[in-house]
C-alpha cells in the first residue's frame, strides 16, 4: 500500500434566517426543505445552511446525519414536453484501483497557488511549510492544474479564476460557461434588452428612476465596468428618462487605490448620457468590504449600511460628487484607508438633499453577475417580511432584477437579465445516489464554497440522510489582524469526522491563504499559509490512520503573490518608495496532491493531461474511491501504473 503521511514527512526535513422567505409565491414554494436539526450544543442557522458548531475555543461534534426525504434526481431542461428518462447515476467499480477501507479527504487550500515569481513577495513562498514542500518531494504524486480562464469557463485565459468558479469546476467535473461569459454574450448579442428582466426594468423608464447596484472595478469575478456601461447605455437609448448608479470600490479583485479610475470611468459614460439627454448620476456607495457585500449572513450590518445609502439617502459622509466622496475617504498618503474598507457615502445636490434614494416605482438592477455577495441584498429588496434589520422604508411596486438569479433554489431574485449557468449531474448527485456519506466543513467566508458552488449553486443539503455540512462561524474583522482565522476549528472537526467511520468522503476547505491574501498583509498572509501547512499535516496524520486516501488542491492563487508587478516582474513601487500590495487572486496554476496510506502504490499521477484544469478533479476523486468516473466529466488525474 502507498505510504502515509508520516512516511512522507520522514524523508524531509446561526440563529434561525433573520430574512425571512417570502410567504407567497415561487420562491416560498420552491424554497428548499430546511436541513437537519442541529446535533445538541449547536445552534440552528439560515435555512438551507447547517448547523452552527461550538462556540470559538470548541470543537463541534460531527453530528449524526438526520433523515430527511431525498430530491428527485436533477434532469436537464428541454422544451420536449415528452417526459425524459431519469438521469442514470449508478457508479461501476474502477476495474484496476480497489476501493479505500478509510474515507477519501479532499482538502482545498483556498488561495494557495504555485506561481512563476518565488521571491519575497510570494507568501506561498517564503512561509515555512514542511507538511506542502514534503508532498512536492514525492515523484508521481504532485502537479499543478490551471485553476483561472477558459479552464473554468470564464471568457478568456486573461481573466483570474476565483472561489465560486474554481468549487463550481471542482464539484460539477465540468467547464461549464460562468457569469462573465453570459453576461458578455446576452451584451454582445442584444438578448439580455429582450428578456422578461429588462421588460420588467423598462416599465419605470418613462416616469421613474432606474437604479444600477453593484461592485465597480474590471475585476471579472463579482462585475465588470464594461458590462455596466453597456446596461446604462442600453437602458439610456431605450428611454430610460432618469438613471443612478450606486457603486461598490474595489481594492481586492483589482489593485488598491484604481477607485479612482473607475469613478472617473464611469463619470464619463454617465456624461455621455446626459448629453443624450438622459438624467444620469452617481447616487452613493461604499467599499465592498463596508457596505452592501456580505456573504452567508456574516455581517448584516454592512448590507443595513448599503440599504441606508442606497434607498434611503443616508450615511455618514456626503459629497457633492463620487471622486471627491472616494479621494476624501482613502485619507491622506501616511494613513491610507482601503478600497475595500470606505464608509458608505451619499452624493448630495446644492441644497443637501440626497440625488438618488430610491422610491415607490422604480427599477432597480444588482448588477453582479456572482451570487454569494448579492444574496442578502436581493432579500432586503425583494421579501415583504424581512427581519435581519430595520429597512425603515421599503419602497412599494419595484421592479427588482439580478444581474442574474442569485439562488436557483430560492428563486432569488424572482426577475433576472441574464440566466445562470446551468450545472447538472455534480459530483454529490453521484454520491448520495449510491449511498456514499459526506462531511464538508469550512468557516462562513467559504462555507458556502464546500457546499452551495460545489453543489453546482444549489442551496441545502442534496440528501440529509447521507450528507453532514458543518460551518464554523468567521470572526467578524480584518482577516490580517487574526490570521489564523477558524482553520484549527476546521481542524478539529475534520479529524473527528474521519475518525468516526460515519463518512466516505471528507470535504474541508481552509479559507485564510484567500481572506488574508486579499488584505495585501504580506506577514499576516505567510502567516496564515504556514498555519494551514500545519493544520494539513494535522488532517493527513488522522486520514492515514484510518487507511484512508487523500487529495490537496486549490481553487485559486492569491497568497502566492502580494505585490504589483511590471510587464517584465518586477515589483512596482509607491510614491513613497514602499511596494505596491497586490490583493486580487492571480493567475498561477494551483497544486493538485494525491496519497494516504490507503492509496495503492502504483497509483500515480497520469503524464497524457497537460492541460487538466480544477474540472479534472472529480473524476480523479471518483477513481481514488475505487469507482469508473461519470462519462461526462473531464478526464481523470490518476491511474494504475503497469
Amino acid at each position: 500500500m502507498g505510504k502515509g503521511m508520516g512516511a512522507v514527512l520522514s524523508r524531509k526535513k446561526k440563529a434561525d434566517d433573520a430574512a425571512a422567505p417570502p410567504a407567497t409565491g415561487e420562491a416560498a414554494d420552491s424554497a428548499p426543505a430546511a436541513p437537519a436539526p442541529p446535533a445538541a450544543g449547536t445552534e440552528p442557522t439560515t435555512p438551507g445552511l447547517p448547523a452552527q458548531p461550538a462556540p470559538s475555543g470548541e470543537c463541534a461534534a460531527a453530528p449524526e446525519p438526520v433523515a430527511e426525504p431525498a430530491p428527485e434526481a436533477v434532469v436537464a431542461k428541454t422544451d420536449d414536453p415528452e417526459p425524459k428518462m431519469t438521469f442514470d447515476y449508478t457508479l461501476k467499480p474502477h476495474p484496476t484501483i480497489p476501493a479505500p477501507e478509510g474515507p477519501l479527504m479532499v482538502c482545498i487550500l483556498d488561495g494557495f497557488g504555485e506561481n512563476e515569481f518565488k521571491d519575497g513577495f510570494n507568501a506561498v513562498h517564503v512561509a515555512n511549510t514542511p507538511t506542502i514542500d514534503a508532498l512536492r518531494a514525492v515523484p508521481k504524486r504532485f502537479r499543478t492544474i490551471k485553476a483561472h480562464g477558459t479552464a473554468v469557463g470564464l471568457p478568456s485565459d486573461a481573466d483570474m479564476g476565483n472561489s465560486e468558479v474554481g468549487h463550481n469546476a471542482l464539484g460539477s467535473g465540468q467547464v461549464v460557461d460562468q457569469g462573465a461569459r453570459l453576461v458578455d454574450i446576452a451584451l454582445e448579442s442584444g438578448k439580455m434588452f429582450e428578456g422578461d428582466g429588462w421588460k420588467l426594468i423598462s416599465q419605470a423608464f418613462p416616469t421613474n428612476t432606474v437604479h444600477f447596484i453593484g461592485l465597480l472595478s474590471d475585476g471579472g469575478v463579482h462585475s465588470r465596468a464594461d458590462q455596466l456601461f453597456g446596461c446604462l447605455r442600453g437602458a439610456a437609448s431605450r428611454g430610460a428618462k432618469r438613471i443612478r448608479c450606486h457603486i461598490l470600490t474595489d481594492g481586492r479583485d483589482v489593485p488598491d487605490g484604481s477607485s479612482v479610475k473607475y469613478v472617473e470611468q464611469l463619470e464619463e459614460v454617465l456624461a455621455e448620457l446626459r448629453g443624450s439627454g438622459c438624467d444620469a448620476k452617481i447616487a452613493s456607495g461604499g467599499g465592498r468590504m463596508k457596505v452592501t457585500m456580505d456573504r452567508y449572513e456574516a455581517d448584516w450590518m454592512m448590507v443595513k449600511r448599503g440599504w441606508d445609502a442606497h434607498v434611503l439617502g443616508k450615511a455618514p459622509h456626503t459629497f457633492t460628487d463620487a471622486k471627491t466622496a472616494v479621494v476624501t475617504l482613502r485619507g491622506p498618503e501616511d494613513a491610507i484607508v482601503s478600497d475595500q474598507y470606505l464608509d458608505a457615502f451619499v452624493i448630495v445636490d446644492e441644497a443637501g438633499a440626497p440625488v438618488g434614494t430610491i422610491e415607490d416605482g422604480d427599477a432597480v438592477v444588482l448588477f453582479n453577475f456572482r451570487a454569494d455577495r448579492m444574496v442578502e441584498m436581493s432579500k432586503a429588496f425583494e421579501y415583504e417580511e424581512f427581519k435581519a434589520f430595520d429597512r425603515e422604508r421599503h419602497p412599494k411596486g419595484l421592479r427588482f432584477v439580478g444581474m442574474m438569479q442569485y439562488d436557483g433554489d430560492l428563486k432569488l431574485p424572482a426577475n433576472y437579465l441574464v440566466p445562470p449557468p446551468e450545472i447538472l449531474h455534480v459530483s454529490g448527485e453521484y454520491l448520495v445516489k449510491n449511498g456514499i456519506a459526506t462531511f464538508a466543513c469550512s468557516e462562513t467566508q467559504k462555507f458556502g464554497h464546500v457546499t452551495f458552488f460545489w453543489n453546482g449553486n444549489r442551496s441545502g443539503y442534496l440528501d440529509a440522510k447521507l450528507e453532514q455540512y458543518l460551518e464554523i462561524p468567521s470572526d467578524k474583522i480584518e482577516f490580517n489582524k487574526a490570521p489564523d482565522m477558524k482553520a484549527r476549528e476546521i481542524t478539529a472537526a475534520s479529524k473527528e469526522a474521519i475518525l468516526s467511520g460515519k463518512y466516505k468522503v471528507i470535504r474541508v476547505n481552509f479559507a485564510n491563504p484567500d481572506m488574508v491574501g486579499h488584505t495585501g498583509d504580506l506577514a499576516a498572509t505567510i502567516r496564515s499559509v504556514e498555519t494551514v501547512d500545519a493544520c494539513v499535516k494535522e488532517l493527513l496524520e488522522i486520514v492515514d490512520q484510518v487507511n484512508g486516501r487523500w487529495i490537496v488542491t486549490s481553487d485559486h492563487g492569491n497568497a502566492d503573490d502580494m505585490v504589483q508587478r511590471d510587464k517584465k516582474g518586477k515589483p512596482l513601487l509607491g510614491e513613497d518608495g514602499k511596494p505596491l500590495p497586490l490583493t486580487s487572486h492571480t493567475l498561477a496554476a494551483v497544486p493538485f496532491f494525491i496519497g494516504g496510506r490507503g492509496l495503492p502504490d502504483g497509483v500515480v499521477l497520469r503524464d497524457d493531461v497537460p492541460d487538466a484544469g480544477l474540472a479534472n478533479v472529480a473524476a480523479t476523486t471518483f477513481n481514488l474511491l475505487g469507482y469508473d468516473a461519470p462519462a461526462i466529466y473531464k478526464s481523470t488525474m490518476v491511474e494504475m501504473a503497469a
